[in-house]
């Protein structure tokens, strides 16, 4: 009687145990790691599109202060377009110069770019080059996807297409600008990383507005073009940047500190004294 009595007794302890563990479990479960970008990568992608291409249909009443002027502007832009590509048509001494500023912005070489920080970040451990490298890389994706698109559907004529130029709706490629659109998206995502840095922002915004500027130059495009183009490569850059930026771990190597330990050393038997310096960094 009492063995059966004791038998009861450790079944209880044994059933108590196990739910008490899972309860345990249940409420503490263990942390997932958390994807990295490279992973995520052609999801953030679709997650982007999603979001820019139905951003207009978030627009709130407070948002006329900037969207009525920048229609304005547009309008303006477009309806002397003409009259100011015809005028710098006639200047020729800068056209090769501005085709070759417009080749840092064609996607390949804002491609070199990309790639660059991030091989750069993945061999020396910098966590801020490499998601610089990834995120930049994504901005211009986004931007060369929606460029296209508006392109397909604006159908442009460009400033050589003669007769027709300038005119909407007529089999043409001109309106936005493709190098300035991921021009800006690529310099935003950079600027962005590296706020605390003013002369890489200064750097990636200046040679975005070479590139926006080369392409009116360069008789490739319309003001309207560019100016467009650059605001919405901005826009997407900035986007791509606080959607999908994290802030970088100590085991990462970008946040790390330099240390400095200084400490005696001494050699009784060799009777040698002295201070060790050591500095990590």
């Amino acid at each position: 009687m009492r063995r059966n009595r004791r038998l009861r007794c450790l079944f209880g302890m044994i059933v108590l145990t196990m739910t008490a563990t899972t309860a345990l479990h249940a409420q503490t479960p263990s942390p997932s790691p958390t994807p990295t970008l490279e992973h995520e990568f052609l999801k953030n992608i679709l997650y982007d599109q999603k979001s820019i291409w139905t951003a207009p249909f978030h627009l709130e009443r407070s948002d006329a202060k900037w969207v009525v002027p920048a229609s304005i502007g547009f309008m303006a832009l477009v309806t002397t377009d003409r009259i100011t590509g015809d005028e710098i048509f006639e200047a020729n001494r800068q056209v090769n110069l501005s085709r070759y500023i417009s080749n840092a912005g064609s996607i390949y070489g804002l491609g070199a770019v990309a790639s660059t920080f991030y091989l750069v970040g993945r061999k020396k451990g910098d966590y801020r080059a490499r998601e610089t490298g990834l995120l930049s890389l994504e901005a211009l994706i986004n931007s060369a996807i929606v460029e296209g698109v508006l392109k397909g559907v604006t159908e442009r004529a460009r400033p050589a297409d003669g007769v027709e130029r300038s005119e909407f709706f007529d089999g043409g490629s001109s309106f936005p600008s493709g190098h300035a659109t991921q021009a800006w998206a690529v310099a935003a995502v950079i600027a962005s990383e590296y706020k605390h840095r003013k002369a890489v922002q200064i750097a990636a915004y200046g040679m975005a507005s070479a590139v926006s500027v080369a392409r009116f130059t360069g008789h490739k495009h319309y003001l309207s073009d560019v100016v467009v183009g650059s605001a919405l490569g901005y826009g997407i850059g900035k986007f791509v940047f606080k959607a999908h930026h994290r802030e970088p771990l100590e085991s990462d190597g970008a946040t790390s500190k330099s240390t400095w330990l200084i400490a005696p050393q001494f050699n009784r038997q060799a009777r040698q004294y002295g201070v060790g310096l050591t500095w990590n960094f």
